[in-house]
């Protein structure tokens, strides 16, 4: 045997050998993250999503949860992840590399609210009421959580630090809740979907606070990619199955769970109010 016969051999044992382990392996992992609210920590509410989501892309599937909306978006910027549900905030600045995956629809509209909230024994019912306040913020990557806030008082040439006489960041909206309900806050800014959600989930928690004033409405926090890999086999399988998830029994559940009607594919321009809101804040600065 000459040496490109043993060379040609040993090319097609390799190939072989690589290939059988690809088989072996089986399809690539669906990797899902998920941004710090309350459904992170029910474990029953991921158990049933991850179970939903194996069985709609036929693929395994790894839920990746993070404290921060900013260790996420950079997980998506990465190509760290197939898709991850973000908030608005992060999805408008970085929509030039960030693509909408699905939307989530509420009360039928893909749409929520920011809730102002103080402790339920307070008459406020402005943020002019809050002055002077300790408030607490979830992120300073939220929408609701922040950005809403922030934005108004930019608007009467404020910010936050000058308003309030404190201000911190749970990192989380059931601990914004959780805070001004115990007295560590007076008030807070929080998402207003997170806040009816708790009042099921949770209804001593919520009765300790009371919503001040509720906002006009934005996009809802949105599913969302890396542009650059919006086609690829994994992102494509996870799209279908959560615009697809209100016609599964298993989907239903999770969606009665999350207390959301459906996903849905929406336009990028539903979040044009956060970019104004964006820019209030960029110019105050």
């Amino acid at each position: 045997m000459g040496r490109r016969d043993v060379l040609a051999l040993g090319g097609a044992a390799l190939a072989g050998l690589v290939a059988s382990q690809a088989v072996a392996a089986g399809p690539a992992t669906v990797k899902f993250a998920l941004t710090p609210v309350f459904l992170t920590s029910d474990l029953d509410l991921l158990d049933k999503l991850k179970s939903y989501l194996q069985q709609a892309t036929g693929r395994p599937v790894q839920l990746v949860t993070r404290r921060t909306y900013q260790e996420i978006t950079a997980m998506i910027l990465a190509g760290q992840v197939d898709a991850a549900w973000v908030c608005g905030f992060p999805y408008v600045a970085n929509k030039t590399q960030m693509q909408l995956v699905a939307v989530p629809v509420w009360h039928s509209r893909p749409v929520y609210q920011s809730y102002l909230i103080s402790d339920a024994a307070r008459t406020a019912t402005d943020l002019e009421h809050l002055k002077g306040d300790i408030h607490a913020f979830s992120d300073p990557d939220s929408n609701s959580g922040y950005l809403v806030t922030a934005a108004e008082l930019a608007s009467k040439a404020i910010s936050p630090e000058a308003f309030f006489s404190q201000t911190f960041y749970t990192y989380g909206h059931r601990n914004v809740v959780r805070a001004v309900g115990s007295g560590l806050a007076q008030s807070g800014s929080v998402d207003g979907y997170v806040y009816e959600v708790l009042r099921t989930m949770e209804p001593d928690l919520v009765a300790a606070t009371r919503v001040v004033r509720a906002s006009a409405w934005y996009g809802f926090p949105p599913v969302a990619c890396l542009a650059a890999t919006a086609n690829s086999e994994n992102t494509r399988l996870l799209t279908k199955a959560l615009l697809g998830m209100q016609a599964d029994p298993t989907g239903r559940e999770v969606l009665a769970m999350l207390e959301l009607d459906s996903f849905s594919a929406e336009p990028p321009s539903l979040f044009d109010t956060i970019g104004a809101n964006m820019e209030l804040v960029r110019k105050r600065a």
